[in-house]
């Protein structure tokens, strides 16, 4: 069962692997099992689980607001409940419940946690940085993308700030953490909000793109073409230029890879 593939449709799950997934037991595999998880139910898991079931009806009422349920809406939102009950705890029953689900065995859990760094409005953009690095190095997917999502609004507020701490970030061994550094800074991400600065003035994230023109990693490949095909989309000259100017000083097929993921939407309207 750990080493399933994961089915391409919901309906296509298997109801044993659903059970465990909606019980927090085993992690998904893939974007499609991701998405089929009932977070209202793995929350009443996951209460009982920590002995917090008494509380799922308090849970239930700070949900109640949400028309829809669906996963990107959920997560925020069982966040925000939960950072709502850990304001009301002790210090070290706050530190107990927070690390129960910063390493829990199932990632939609630890999603839930990185939302809690993102959207606690008393941590720095620093100590955001700091507190959601762990999610930024998860090894599931799920959490990574998640870990990005939480804290890009902070990033976009007080965006000097943020490109500034992330120097390091782009230069650090773990590929996933390089990889996060240029994914929440993308001026237009698919699942974000834009980020009106950096669409006129992507040059200011220029430091961050050249530190990985040539990375070895594919995986952050991808996010760099991808950073420069969104700016190419109301930059194309400047889009242009950064990519000459890397084929001439660093000329890698990791740079040839990037600058033509880069240029794919200017190659469609030529």
């Amino acid at each position: 069962m750990l080493q399933r593939k994961g089915a391409r449709k919901g309906t296509d799950i298997p109801k044993d692997v659903l059970l465990l997934l909606q019980q927090g037991q085993l992690e998904t595999v893939n974007l499609t099992e991701w998405l089929a998880i009932d977070h209202v139910v793995l929350l009443h898991y996951a209460l009982t689980e920590l002995d917090l079931q008494q509380l799922f009806d308090v849970f239930l009422s700070e949900l109640d607001h949400l028309k829809e349920k669906k996963t990107m809406k959920i997560i925020p939102a069982i966040a925000q409940a939960w950072l709502n009950l850990l304001k009301q705890q002790a210090p070290q029953e706050r530190t107990r419940l927070f690390d129960a689900m910063a390493t829990h065995r199932s990632d939609s859990i630890r999603c839930w946690a990185a939302y809690i760094v993102g959207i606690d409005p008393h941590l720095s953009v620093e100590d955001k940085l700091a507190g959601i690095r762990p999610f930024a190095a998860d090894s599931h997917f799920g959490v990574r993308e998640i870990a990005w999502m939480a804290v890009r609004e902070s990033i976009s507020l007080q965006l000097l700030q943020g490109l500034a701490l992330l120097h390091s970030w782009v230069r650090d061994e773990n590929a996933n953490i390089r990889r996060f550094a240029i994914e929440i800074t993308r001026p237009q991400g698919v699942w974000a909000k834009h980020i009106p600065e950096l669409k006129t003035h992507p040059e200011l994230a220029l430091p961050l793109l050249e530190a990985v023109q040539s990375d070895p990693a594919k995986y952050v490949q991808d996010s760099v073409g991808n950073w420069l095909n969104d700016a190419s989309k109301t930059t194309p000259e400047w889009v242009l230029q950064v990519c000459n100017a890397w084929l001439k000083t660093s000329d890698t097929k990791e740079t040839r890879r990037i600058v033509s993921r880069a240029q794919r939407s200017l190659d469609k309207k030529k």
